[in-house]
């Protein structure tokens, strides 16, 4: 498995495509707009949401600090005054300067079962953007891909450090090996669904004699696995073979 090896430049440099398209949708969508793919919410709750997760990693990402903050992205509290797209202007403003001049070696918590470094919100921050822009321009039924290289990281990023982290969509119990095929990036993963647990094999790996073989394969653009790991597209319109219901035990939220 040739996985994609990430640099700080690289997500930053997604964060300045992702968003001012994600700005650039929510600017021309009604505030009561709703969003599809996030049932229940309409853009300016959408809008509202990223802006909270901007300004709580801002509050904690560069303070060198590996211990939990208080709170959570919702308690976040926002100025009054302003209009939802100008509370995510500001948030993201404020992260871009942070991560500019970020050491991602420097000490930072994180939640997922990896080193405490804050390079780690970078990454976070690059593909919770890009999903909820693509969510922004499916609202005014505009969804574009996410883009191949960073929606193959993205796929990783699901399967090293979501799920290894227990965060799956429905809990559940699985059992066997699930094989994705990324047809637009040249990249596949291997993933050991045991249980409530998971591991991600690197295909050089010797498997072990117990159910060495995919039981589960899916085929598709790095942007379709992406989206269908956060439940925005259906694995149902993926080239699929095997057990399907082993897909159930990768999606995350």
């Amino acid at each position: 498995m040739s996985r994609l090896h990430g640099t700080k430049d690289f997500w930053i440099g997604a964060l300045r495509m992702e968003g001012p398209a994600f700005a650039a949708a929510v600017a021309e969508a009604p505030a009561e707009t709703p969003v599809l793919s996030c049932p229940g919410w309409t853009v300016a709750d959408l809008t509202l949401h990223l802006a909270r997760i901007y300004h709580w990693v801002h509050s904690f990402a560069g303070s060198g600090a590996t211990t939990r903050p208080t709170g959570r992205p919702a308690d976040v509290d926002l100025p009054a005054g302003a209009t939802p797209l100008q509370l995510w202007q500001h948030g993201y403003d404020q992260l871009m300067n942070l991560f500019d001049g970020l050491d991602p070696e420097a000490p930072a918590w994180n939640w997922a079962p990896q080193p405490k470094k804050a390079g780690f919100w970078p990454r976070r921050m690059a593909h919770e953007t890009a999903i909820h822009r693509w969510d922004a321009q499916l609202a005014i039924a505009a969804g574009e891909p996410v883009e191949a290289k960073l929606a193959a990281d993205g796929v990783s990023e699901v399967l090293d450090t979501w799920l290894p982290a227990g965060r799956r969509r429905t809990p559940g119990q699985w059992h066997g090996v699930v094989q994705l095929t990324a047809t637009d990036a040249a990249q596949e993963w291997y993933l050991r669904l045991r249980g409530q647990g998971v591991a991600l094999l690197d295909t050089a790996t010797i498997f072990d004699h117990d159910d060495h073989h995919a039981r589960a394969q899916v085929a598709a653009t790095a942007s379709d696995l992406e989206l269908a790991l956060w439940g925005r597209v259906s694995f149902d319109t993926l080239a699929v073979t095997g057990d399907r219901t082993l897909l159930d035990g990768l999606r995350t939220s």
